[in-house]
């Protein structure tokens, strides 16, 4: 077993290689060999296989064999194109150029009347070739011997019995009558004799004939009787004359296949065609002058939608290419060339244009980058995101630069187009530092064009960056001197609303555009007034949704629990003049007594003091003021109020009146130093101290009078005098008796000799000398807005 085994493989081993892969198998009629798609193994590119199995066909193994020497030794155009062939006892195999059956076509009858005209142009050429150059006859010109190229050009194939008259031994006298239904395809002199009578007549006859029939299929479908023979249906009227002709009884007045062609060329003859004109121009397009290339491209357009799609991408499309790149083809070529890029798909762009539109972009010529630039949108969807970022986009960064403005204009439009090509890094970093250059341009018309790109873009930029470019660039363009940027960034600030925070909306949008208000072109004021309307809706919006105040609520407790009334503003204040905040409580208590019309001496308001102390008050509703003799009996006997804690607002907003000096001397210091300087540090100026007289009652005259010598008050401006000297002392003496007693600094056991001790040492106060003369106000002091 292992011997056999052994000795099968050997015997594969010895059949020389076969360096192709078979595929999906073809239908073929009226022939002997089996064809395949196949594809090379080396690289994968198509191709196809013609197989012939000698077991199963041995009688036609001579035309097998004469058709593989004839497909390597006939070189035409208009012939199938040999890669490689193989012959072994048992089969044959010729690997070609991919091919398709036409008369799958031509059945379906899918060929219009001008492609047909073409493929038939083209086989008249390669009979004619075979004819008159080669001297030989083919003898089976037939629709199922004729295949369609990857170009969609025709191709002739059938060379098995094709052969050369002069040659003794000719094939095709012995097996011409070998090939499928030979019977219904000879020409009548070949019926009533043998394939020998081809000696006796002209070369060309036969394949006169079978071209004729070739005619009819075509435009028919198929060839069904030798009655079909001459009949003119579905045959252009043109072409009529001249067909018949072809299938003329008599051999010897038969019209040959190359005159056929020549008449069909002459001038309105049915070969006048454009499709024809392009097949045979488009090798030659690199070498014609420019007049030449127009009419030719002005051609093309006329027969895009006649010629077949494989043509043109297979044929046309590579020429174009070349003569744009290397044959000076210009824009006008590449035109054409987006034209045929609509039919690819994207396998067929990425191989055959992408390529060259990267080689392009590195063109130095102006009229190329322009023409690129315009096309980008119709060849963006094709080209893939690393292309575009990695070697497109570096090439374009010329063009922001360029000195031509037409060129650094297109550049920024088509800046619109590969956005959504770029990766993020490149977009915040390469992009934005070129539109910076182009929006500080010396066109208006590109600074214009910079401002509308960024308002496209925007959604693309980072967030971070968004905040940082956005609002710079549109408030630059906001005082730009051309009308059209001006308007343009405000139309591009009303897109991108979106994008800004509510702060930078409110503290660097809103500012910028109120200028644009007062605009002195109407254009921009209507425009501004539409754009501000959106933002100051949109900050109303989101000053309804903030808080109405960010401080701490209050937390201060009396003795008894309760919370006491702040002096904040009130919801039911009327209107603006409403008070903000008041320093006293509305209680009664604070408020009873009769108001003093005149000056209150001293002795009398000492002995007004004494006598006017309230009974005991309630304990349970202590009241929130007294008088300065109750405070004192209170520390004398040990009962003294309990000790207010501060609230967090107090300590952070400590009265510097209290602390420092009375009222009039805080609206003396306003009065000196200018509104707009940096308040200045104060030292603390305490209170003289009081003191005792025999009777242990505080000497309040004496404190007086020491208050009043200790400060020398300095006069105030207009409006703001004292009314009474008598009467602000003894109020300063009243606030002086009410903090010590309040922060329960005099106790129960301080003797009178230690505070009157301390009251006899008495700090010598300063004169503080304030300047009524008006300080001097910069005018100027707006110029650097301006």
């Amino acid at each position: 077993m292992d011997f056999l085994k052994s000795a099968v493989a050997s015997a594969i081993s010895k059949d020389p290689p076969f360096p192709y892969k078979f595929g999906d198998r073809l239908t073929v009629d009226q022939s002997i060999w089996a064809l395949h798609n196949g594809t090379k193994r080396e690289n994968g590119s198509d191709c196809s296989i013609f197989a012939f199995d000698v077991t199963a066909d041995k009688s036609r193994l001579p035309l097998a064999r004469n058709a593989v020497r004839k497909m390597r030794t006939l070189r035409h155009p208009g012939v199938i194109k040999v890669y490689d062939t193989v012959e072994t006892e048992t089969y044959i195999y010729v690997a070609t150029e991919r091919v398709t059956p036409l008369e799958w076509s031509a059945r379906r009858k899918s060929l219009s009347v001008e492609t047909s005209k073409w493929g038939l142009f083209s086989i008249a050429n390669t009979l004619s070739f075979i004819n008159d150059e080669a001297s030989s006859i083919h003898g089976n010109v037939r629709l199922s011997s004729i295949f369609t190229s990857q170009s969609g050009e025709w191709r002739l194939g059938g060379l098995e019995v094709l052969s050369s008259p002069e040659d003794d031994d000719a094939l095709i006298y012995r097996y011409g009558s070998f090939t499928p239904n030979s019977g219904r395809y000879a020409p009548p002199e070949i019926a009533k004799a043998s394939w020998d009578a081809i000696k006796r007549h002209p070369l060309s006859a036969i394949d006169s004939y079978n071209f004729g029939i070739l005619v009819f299929e075509v435009f028919n479908g198929s060839f069904i009787t030798a009655d079909q023979v001459g009949q003119t249906k579905n045959v252009p009227p043109s072409m009529h004359q001249s067909y018949k002709r072809l299938l003329n009884a008599n051999p010897k007045a038969r019209l040959s296949v190359s005159h056929f062609r020549d008449q069909g060329r002459r001038s309105g003859g049915f070969f006048e065609t454009p499709l024809i004109k392009l097949s045979e121009g488009i090798d030659s397009l690199g070498l014609k002058s420019e007049g030449e290339r127009e009419e030719f491209l002005s051609e093309l357009d006329e027969v895009a939608e006649d010629f077949p799609e494989e043509f043109f991408s297979v044929k046309v499309l590579p020429e174009l290419l070349k003569s744009v790149e290397f044959g000076g083809g210009g824009p006008k070529v590449f035109a054409s060339v987006m034209k045929i890029g609509k039919k690819l798909s994207d396998e067929e762009w990425e191989s055959k244009i992408t390529p060259v539109i990267v080689r392009l972009f590195s063109n130095p010529d102006r009229a190329i980058r322009v023409c690129l630039l315009d096309c980008l949108p119709g060849m963006i969807d094709h080209l893939s995101q690393k292309v575009v970022n990695d070697r497109i986009f570096p090439q374009m960064v010329t063009g922001f630069t360029d000195v031509a403005p037409l060129v650094r204009e297109q550049t920024v439009k088509a800046v619109l187009t590969i956005i959504t090509k770029l990766s993020d890094r490149t977009i915040n970093g390469d992009l934005l530092k070129q539109l910076a250059k182009t929006s500080n341009d010396e066109q208006p018309g590109i600074r214009t064009n910079t401002t509308i790109c960024l308002g496209k873009i925007a959604r693309h930029l980072g967030t971070s960056t968004r905040q940082k470019v956005l609002v710079a660039a549109f408030a630059r363009s906001l005082r730009d001197p051309f009308v059209h940027a001006r308007n343009a960034a405000l139309l591009a600030l009303a897109a991108t609303l979106d994008l800004f925070t509510d702060d930078d909306c409110a503290t660097k949008i809103l500012p910028a555009l109120c200028p644009s208000l007062v605009d002195k072109e109407k254009l921009v004021r209507d425009q501004a007034n539409k754009c501000f309307d959106v933002y100051l809706q949109r900050i109303r919006k989101y000053g309804y949704s903030l808080p109405d105040t960010v401080l701490p609520p209050p937390a201060i407790v009396v003795a008894n629990g309760a919370v006491p009334r702040m002096g904040t503003p009130q919801n039911d204040t009327p209107g603006w003049a409403g008070w903000a905040i008041s320093s006293f409580t509305n209680k009664l208590a604070t408020a009873s007594g009769d108001m003093q019309s005149k000056a209150v001496k001293p002795q009398q308001a000492k002995s007004d003091r004494s006598s006017s102390v309230p009974p005991a008050a309630d304990s349970s509703h202590p009241p929130l003021s007294a008088s300065a003799s109750i405070l004192h009996r209170q520390s004398v006997t040990g009962t003294s109020t309990p000790a207010r804690v501060p609230t967090p607002t107090e300590q952070c907003f400590k009265n510097p009146i209290e602390d420092d000096e009375d009222v009039d001397e805080a609206w003396g210091e306003m009065a000196e130093n200018s509104f707009f300087d940096a308040p200045t540090e104060t030292k603390p100026n305490p209170a003289p101290p009081i003191s005792f007289d025999d009777g242990g009652e505080p000497d309040f005259e004496g404190w007086l009078k020491a208050q009043a010598q200790a400060k020398s008050k300095a006069p105030l401006p207009k409006g703001l005098t004292k009314p009474s000297a008598n009467v602000s002392n003894v109020s300063n003496g009243r606030q002086a008796v009410t903090r010590t007693t309040t922060t329960g600094s005099v106790g129960a056991g301080v003797g009178a000799k230690k505070l009157a001790s301390t009251i006899a040492k008495p700090k010598p106060a300063t004169t503080k000398a304030i300047s009524t003369k008006p300080k001097e106000v910069d005018d100027d002091w707006g110029d650097a807005w301006d």
